[in-house]
């Protein structure tokens, strides 16, 4: 996007832990707003791989995924094609001016790009826009705030708080879950529900390492050395706290 950072990155750390995103696993809170023949835009699409499951629920209504990484774009479109998925097209896009004609979507998602941006309510306003009279939106994104990391030592605790400030000072909010539905509201939108899960890593090694590959890009060798050291241990866990909302544009 023109006025963030996207602090994951689009390493092939970073992209395969987004591929394994799937409806089923990430975007299950919207699944009941998914039938076939509604149009739908997947923003902030990744590699594509939850886009393709709504496609498969929608099919076969055409369903757009975009996203501001050209990589992103290049591997999902051949995800797209591995499996035959004609009606799905994806390209780049900036959420926060998006490409498409007021009315041109009856669904809109997005899943763990909201944390990211520095004026989500400009995005979702973009989004309410798209949106045709009556449709509906649904966004999920963590809360840093319900993380629990196990066992807690000092180190992991600083390396957490330098990851939570990099995020932070590079445009981002860390606590952006338990404001979804306030953005809805003031993006426009009605009837706002919210909820809240919790999803618990089962590789340790995987999440510690793609922590400590963004702490370590930016110089902070200390945070990354404290969150690989943590995440050997067969001891440990990382939950992660999931706030998802569906809001609903008015007739």
């Amino acid at each position: 996007m023109k006025v963030q950072t996207y602090i994951p990155g689009h390493s092939a750390n970073a992209t395969e832990f987004m591929s394994k995103r799937t409806v089923g696993s990430h975007g299950q809170f919207f699944a009941p707003y998914l039938q076939s023949g509604l149009k739908v835009l997947d923003c902030g699409c990744g590699p594509g791989s939850i886009t393709l499951g709504i496609a498969e629920r929608v099919s076969p209504a055409d369903v757009v995924g975009v996203d501001f990484g050209q990589s992103q774009i290049t591997n999902a479109t051949a995800a797209a094609a591995s499996v035959g998925y004609e009606h799905v097209t994806f390209q780049v896009a900036d959420c926060c001016e998006l490409p498409f004609a007021d009315g041109s979507f009856d669904r809109v998602f997005s899943h763990a790009l909201l944390e990211h941006l520095s004026n989500p309510i400009k995005a979702l306003t973009e989004m309410h826009r798209v949106l045709k009279p009556g449709g509906i939106i649904g966004v999920c994104s963590p809360d840093w705030g319900g993380f629990v990391l196990s066992p807690p030592s000092p180190e992991l605790s600083k390396a957490v708080s330098a990851y939570t400030s990099l995020q932070n000072d590079k445009g981002g909010d860390v606590e952006a879950g338990r404001k979804l539905g306030v953005h809805l509201a003031k993006a426009g939108f009605v009837r706002i529900e919210m909820a809240a899960r919790y999803e618990c890593y089962p590789s340790l090694e995987f999440i510690g390492e793609y922590l400590a590959l963004q702490l370590e890009r930016e110089g902070d060798a200390t945070s990354a050395r404290a969150l690989r050291d943590w995440s050997g241990r067969a001891d440990g866990l990382f939950a992660q706290a999931w706030i998802s909302a569906v809001g609903f544009k008015a007739e």
